[in-house]
C-alpha cells in the first residue's frame, strides 16, 4: 500500500519533476489535466495529498480555495504550485499547506515532499481502518451489556458484529484490548449506526489523551507494516 496523491496540471515539465520526487518516497501519483475533471475526482476519491497547478490550469486557484469544502478531501495535505500570478501568501490563505514555485527543481520538490511526509501519513492514519477479529464488551443504559466482535478499528471508532439489537445514538462504554500492544482501553462511546442484521458502527467519545496515544500508536504500527517505504526510518508519528 502506498500513499495516494492527485496532481491537477497539464504541465509536462512539472510532472517530470514531481513524479520522480514522489517515487523516491513511495507515493503514487495520479494526474488530472484540468479543474473540472479534478473536481470530479476529489468528490469521488480520497487522496492523502492534492497538488494543484494554481496559475497554469484554468480555475486552478478556485479549486484550491474550494478543496477544504469537499467531503472526502477537506483535510488532505494540499500543495499549491504557483507561477507568478498567485502569491505565496494568497496560496496559504486559501488553504495550501505547502507552496511550490515554478520553475521547480527536483531538489526543491524532494525537500518539500520529505517535509510533508509526516502530514500525509497522519492523514492516512486519520481515515485508516485496520481489519481485526477482536472481542469487545459494550455497556449501555438500563444495565444493558453485551459482547461483540470488532471487525475493524480506526482513530475515531470501530465496526462490530453483535447478537442483539443496538439503538442508534445510544451512549455507553466499550472495553477492548488492542492486539499486539496488549493494552486494555475503556472508552465512552455511542452507536453511530446499526443495520439491524448484527452489524454496527461505534464512535469513540471524549477519548482521554493517554488512550488516544495508544490508539494512534497502534494504528501507526499497523500502517508501517502495510507501507514500510513511507516510514523508512524517518520518524513518522
Amino acid at each position: 500500500m502506498n500513499l495516494d496523491t492527485l496532481l491537477i496540471s497539464r504541465d509536462a515539465a512539472l510532472l517530470g519533476v514531481l513524479r520522480p520526487a514522489l517515487e523516491k518516497i513511495s507515493v503514487e501519483l495520479q494526474v488530472c489535466p484540468g479543474a473540472p475533471a479534478g473536481n470530479d475526482l476529489l468528490a469521488k476519491r480520497k487522496f492523502d495529498a492534492v497538488i494543484i497547478d494554481c496559475d497554469d490550469v484554468q480555475n486552478g486557484f478556485d479549486l484550491l480555495r474550494t478543496l477544504r469544502q469537499t467531503q472526502s478531501n477537506a483535510k488532505a495535505v494540499s500543495f499549491a504550485v504557483v507561477n507568478g500570478k498567485t502569491t505565496t501568501q494568497q496560496a496559504f490563505s486559501s488553504g495550501a499547506n505547502f507552496v511550490l514555485q515554478k520553475p521547480l527543481t527536483l531538489m526543491h520538490a524532494s525537500r518539500c515532499f520529505h517535509a510533508a511526509l509526516n502530514f500525509m501519513v497522519r492523514e492516512r492514519r486519520r481515515y485508516f481502518r485496520h481489519p481485526v477479529d477482536m472481542p469487545v464488551r459494550i455497556s449501555l443504559p438500563q444495565n444493558q451489556a453485551m459482547t461483540a466482535t470488532a471487525t475493524n478499528v480506526s482513530e475515531g471508532g470501530m465496526a462490530i458484529r453483535v447478537l442483539g439489537k443496538l439503538a442508534k445514538d445510544a451512549q455507553g462504554q466499550i472495553t477492548f484490548t488492542l492486539p499486539v500492544m496488549n493494552v486494555s482501553l475503556e472508552l465512552k462511546c455511542e452507536i453511530a449506526w446499526a443495520d439491524g442484521t448484527g452489524r454496527a458502527g461505534i464512535r469513540f467519545l471524549e477519548v482521554p489523551q493517554s488512550s488516544q496515544y495508544h490508539i494512534e500508536k497502534w494504528l501507526t504500527d499497523r500502517l508501517q507494516e502495510e507501507m514500510p517505504e513511507a516510514f523508512d526510518g524517518r520518524g513518522v508519528v
